[in-house]
């Protein structure tokens, strides 16, 4: 049988047009789909980052426009303005002594009358009244700078026991019986006084037989009086 020459059938190339059409449809869908998902990508990564720059702006205006919470809270700056020396001078010795104030301790500055005496026993009434000031309630302009003391009233001093080195000084209330705050105050008022040792350290033991302990005002005591135990160490005299 003689064989067809389908070159130039028009069924047949009907049928090649249409698969060549079809194979071209196929491709553009292919390319426009691709070429979407493309554009999609670049927008995505246009906007992203905008979108970071315009979150992190409302943040940051966020703190700077006003809101009806009302003011916020001041900060206390405990700090006084200091007494006139001048004008106080005729009614004692300026010193100072260590409130509580934000947690902390700050130096306040008092004028204290000491009575005459045996030059032995200075250091005990410069304790002695170094102590009545501590225990005293904080004036006017102290309590609204939110200064307080927390060293009790009645609380006094006497000078060393035979067994106590020369600088001891003994509480009515045992130190270890104080409250962190109290203890601290007495410390480094102290420590900054005619009542201190000569190396500044503040040799105290209280009412009963135990022995004397040596006391220092560290920063971290002034800082942390309420967690920061004042370090001591014992002073047995041989």
């Amino acid at each position: 049988m003689p064989v067809q020459d389908t070159r130039d059938t028009p069924g047949i190339r009907a049928s090649g047009a249409t698969r060549s059409t079809g194979a071209a449809l196929a491709a553009r869908s292919t390319g426009t789909a691709l070429a979407a998902r493309a554009a999609h990508a670049v927008r995505l990564a246009l906007v992203l980052p905008l979108l970071a720059v315009v979150l992190a702006g409302c943040g940051i205006r966020a703190t700077e426009v006003p809101t009806d919470f009302g003011p916020a809270p001041s900060r206390v700056p405990c700090a006084l303005t200091g007494p006139d020396i001048g004008t106080q001078s005729s009614r004692g010795i300026l010193v100072q002594v260590f409130l509580v104030c934000s947690s902390q301790l700050a130096p306040v500055d008092r004028t204290v009358r000491i009575e005459a005496g045996p030059a032995e026993t200075d250091r005990v009434r410069a304790a002695q009244a170094l102590l009545d000031e501590l225990s005293e309630s904080p004036s006017d302009a102290e309590k609204q700078a939110n200064y307080s003391t927390t060293v009790p009233k009645g609380l006094t001093v006497a000078g060393p026991r035979r067994t106590d080195p020369g600088d001891a000084l003994r509480l009515s209330t045992a130190p270890a019986e104080l409250t962190p705050y109290a203890l601290a105050q007495i410390i480094c008022t102290f420590s900054d006084s005619e009542a201190a040792s000569d190396d500044g350290t503040v040799t105290l033991g209280g009412p009963g037989t135990d022995a004397s302990r040596r006391y220092e005002c560290t920063e971290a005591v002034r800082t942390r009086p309420g967690t920061e135990t004042p370090p001591s160490t014992r002073t047995d005299r041989t």
